[in-house]
């Protein structure tokens, strides 16, 4: 595969300190191992303690670490924790350059320290840009978050977790109050979001309002729902589970209400004042904001323009691989004509009733647990933690996406979780069904995220960092490896492979032409329609979701190419020699790791079996 990706200027050091073995021979020529370990320790410690002070600034994050100490916090969303952020940034940007002898850590201590200095500097370059984003929209914010953070991470284990429960309740009206302050600050310098956003925002807001106590139905609404559930399983008298539930009934009226009200009527408000200027462009510094976007994401430099490119030629290509299925399956008519065949024919669809539902989920289940048998073929480290699926809950499976994956709780006690959306059962196609398992569950991210966190002697800043592109281009290249394993035997589900990775192909095109090329949100959704199976409403969230996540879609296909690329350098090198499983344990050994890194350690692992 011919080379695409440009080596990022901002972690050109990373070949200097790695990749030099001159300059590790200067290392074991002046340092002795009790120096080395003694400075790689400093820098360890330094990390640990940046990590505990990071977590003890966040109740929420402590949560999904299993960790009870601020249980019944939330967040500070305020500009000052901004504020606080960034000087402890600056703080740690001036020890790491003052306080540590780079020459004399250990391999690994240096990899660790390349990492964290970079995200350091970058959180502080991109301080400018913290208006920059849309804090509540149809894909994230606090309207759909929060409910969904407490329902699925907030265990109640006894007394005390049902009351940090409601104190979390309690505060949601200060926490929606610095959300709507938020919103006006960033409308302030022109940061607001498109017109279509409003009425997503406004009814998943109004869908946590419903059931009792928000209304006189016999519904109960989710969250309360959820408190009841948990707490009726305690070892406690009926006694004090109601007055649990009572105070959590006074919560709910008396603060999350409010909270949803007052965000709703700010979003009425705003929405007057709104346009449906779609792209990064309308923002102050629009460009700047875009292009430092894509370096982020893709750990490249490749340009906007190169990045389009990329995808126009991508999208040519698996068009010729799909048309190759059609004629093998006999259809006659034009490739648009087979599209549209599996768009609509159903057969390839599950009812939308609950029967089908459920008849979905069970298949996605047996997909993954498939998988689970063939492991030892493709990988050497496989993780401790389990995963199930699960739908998407109600309240929020309008505005979400088709499928995402929540990591396990490092503590072991949650699994990691294979959401499906099952809202529009149109937009889930039974031969998109595999890919989609291997890309969320096994062996997408539930590998990958998993193994990152049980990772032992990294510091934990590595356990828990991301990087998009590294990250979601294992998840699309995790679509394609089941094909060489036997799987997708059935050519319209390989079809539906191809479709998933056409999708991502398209994606580079229509998230810079919308936020360069001044695309609206129309044209993207044509070009979906245009170029790919998938039901229109998959290419209206797809165009949506470019539009206010700004270069996180160009993530997957740049990332794939990219371990292609590597792992046919790797074959190219060692013939023979060649081991899936040892290349697969050098990309997802380290956790996650910039694109560049990811080809110094393929390098590595070329140069110790030559």
């Amino acid at each position: 595969m011919k080379t695409i990706l440009k080596p990022a200027l901002i972690l050109s050091v990373f070949v200097l300190f790695y990749s030099c073995k001159e300059w590790n021979k200067e290392i074991e020529r002046t340092y002795t191992e009790a120096e080395i370990a003694a400075e790689s320790k400093k820098v360890n410690d330094f990390f640990q303690n940046s990590f505990d002070e990071s977590v003890d600034m966040y109740p929420e994050f402590q949560t999904r670490l299993g960790i009870k100490k601020d249980y019944g916090k939330l967040n500070d969303n305020s500009p000052e924790m901004a504020e606080k952020n960034l000087e402890l940034n600056k703080e740690e940007l001036v020890w790491l350059t003052d306080s540590v002898n780079v020459k004399a850590l250990s391999k690994d201590a240096l990899l660790s320290y390349t990492l964290f200095k970079q995200s350091v500097e970058n959180s502080i370059d991109d301080y400018k840009y913290r208006l920059h984003n849309y804090p509540v929209n149809q894909m994230y914010g606090a309207q759909s978050g929060k409910p969904a953070f407490l329902i699925n991470m907030h265990r109640i284990d006894d007394i005390k977790d049902a009351e940090a429960y409601v104190s979390r309740l309690n505060g949601f009206e200060k926490f929606f109050a610095q959300l709507v302050e938020n919103l006006k600050a960033r409308e302030a310098i022109g940061v607001v979001p498109p017109k279509f956003v409003f009425d997503k925002v406004i009814q998943d807001s109004q869908n946590i309002l419903t059931g009792a106590p928000f209304d006189k139905s016999n519904k109960e609404n989710a969250i309360l729902s959820d408190f009841t559930s948990k707490v009726e399983k305690l070892d406690i008298s009926n006694s004090e589970k109601e007055n649990l539930i009572t105070s959590a009934l006074n919560a709910l009226t008396n603060s999350v209400k409010p909270a949803y009200e007052g965000l709703i009527a700010f979003m009425k408000d705003q929405k007057t004042r709104a346009n449906a200027d779609h792209g990064a462009w309308k923002f102050p510094d629009g460009k700047a904001f875009f292009n430092n976007a894509l370096k982020r994401t893709t750990t490249t430099d490749l340009t906007a323009d190169e990045i389009h490119q990329i995808g126009l030629d991508e999208v040519a290509r698996i068009h010729g691989e799909m048309d190759a299925i059609r004629q093998k399956v006999k259809f006659e008519g034009t490739l648009q004509d087979f599209f549209q065949f599996m768009k609509t024919d159903k057969q390839f669809y599950y009812s939308a009733d609950k029967e089908g539902k459920a008849a979905y989920l069970k298949e996605a289940v047996h997909l993954i647990d498939s998988m689970k048998t063939r492991l030892d073929e493709i990988f050497i480290t496989k993780p401790k933690a389990d995963i199930k699926v699960k739908a998407v809950e109600a309240f929020r499976e309008q505005s979400a996406g088709k499928a995402f994956y929540n990591r396990p709780a490092a503590d072991g006690s949650r699994p990691g979780i294979y959401y499906a959306n099952l809202y529009d059962m149109e937009s889930m196609p039974t031969y998109q069904m595999e890919a989609l398992a291997y890309h969320e569950g096994i062996p997408g991210h539930h590998m990958q995220l998993a193994i990152q966190q049980e990772l032992e002697e990294v510091p934990m800043f590595r356990k828990f960092g991301s990087y998009t592109a590294y990250t979601e281009g294992w998840g699309l290249y995790s679509e394609f490896i089941p094909k060489e394993m036997g799987f997708y035997a059935d050519p319209y589900s390989d079809f539906g492979r191809l479709a998933m990775e056409l999708w991502r192909a398209c994606r580079l095109v229509v998230d810079t032409g919308i936020h360069t090329k001044k695309w609206t949100r129309e044209e993207g959704i044509k070009y979906y329609t245009d170029n790919t199976p998938n039901a229109e409403m998959d290419g209206i969230k797809m165009v949506e979701r470019h539009i206010v996540m700004p270069s996180q879609a160009t993530a997957y296909k740049i990332g794939m190419l990219k371990i292609l690329e590597l792992r046919k350098k790797a074959k190219d090198a060692l013939g023979e020699q060649f081991d899936i499983r040892e290349f697969h344990e050098v990309v997802i050994s380290h956790g996650a790791i910039p694109l560049n890194v990811l080809e110094d350690f393929v390098d590595e692992y070329i140069a110790s079996k030559s």
